[in-house]
C-alpha cells in the first residue's frame, strides 16, 4: 500500500515524520533536498525505516554515497515491474538488492577509502561478535543473500537470520548494508 508521495526531498522527510513508513522508495535527484540528504535525515530520525533508492543510472559514486547515507539498496527505474516488486520484497525480508557487478565496485572503493584512512578508530561493540557472526558478516560484506550464506555454511535460513539480527544489534546499525559498510570501514572483518 502506498502511504504517500512527495515531489522533493524535504517533503519526503516531512511525510516520513508524519506517516512512519516501513519503506521509502527514494529518487536521488530531487529539488529542495536531494535524495542523499533526505535519506540521511530519514535514517537519523527513524533508523528502522528502509530506504530503497530508485535510480535511472548505476553510478557507483552516487550509489556509494546513498549507501553511506543509510540506503539499503537500489533498484533501476528501467527494471520490469516484477523485478521491482521482487526487489522490494527482498529488502523487506532483510536482503539488499544490489547489482553484483556494481556491488563489487562499491566494495573495492570502500576498501580503498578504508586503506586511505588507516588511523580511524574501531567502533565499540555492545558485545563482541562470535566467530560464526564474524563469518556471516564476511558473507554480508561480499553481498551474499541469506539463502547463499545458509547454503555455504550448511546452516538453516532461520539461523542465518538470527546471526544477521545479532550482528546488526551488536554493531549498532540499522540493517545488513550498514553492517557491511561498517565492517569494511573499521576492519571488523578481513577484506581481500
Amino acid at each position: 500500500m502506498v502511504a504517500g508521495e512527495a515531489d522533493d526531498g524535504w517533503e519526503t522527510v516531512k511525510l516520513c515524520r508524519r506517516l512512519h513508513p516501513e519503506l521509502v522508495l527514494m529518487d536521488l535527484s530531487m529539488p529542495t533536498m536531494d535524495g542523499f540528504e533526505a535519506t540521511r535525515e530519514i535514517k537519523l530520525e527513524s533508523p528502522t525505516t528502509i530506504v530503497l533508492v530508485l535510480t535511472a543510472f548505476e553510478e557507483p559514486d552516487d550509489l556509494l554515497e546513498a549507501l553511506k547515507a543509510g540506503a539499503s539498496g537500489f533498484i533501476l527505474k528501467h527494471m520490469n515491474p516484477q523485478q521491482i516488486v521482487g526487489a522490494i520484497k527482498r529488502v523487506l525480508e532483510g536482503e539488499y538488492p544490489l547489482n553484483q557487478e556494481v556491488a563489487m565496485q562499491l566494495l573495492r572503493r570502500l576498501i580503498d577509502e578504508k586503506q586511505a584512512k588507516k588511523s580511524a578508530p574501531k567502533p565499540s561493540l555492545s558485545a563482541p561478535l562470535s566467530p560464526r557472526e564474524v563469518e556471516v558478516l564476511e558473507y554480508l560484506v561480499r553481498g551474499q543473500s541469506n539463502q547463499q550464506i545458509a547454503r555455504d555454511l550448511c546452516i538453516s535460513m532461520s539461523t542465518v537470520k538470527n546471526h544477521v539480527h545479532h550482528i546488526i544489534t551488536k554493531l549498532g546499525v540499522s540493517d545488513r548494508v550498514q553492517a557491511a559498510i561498517l565492517a569494511i570501514e573499521y576492519d571488523v572483518v578481513l577484506t581481500t
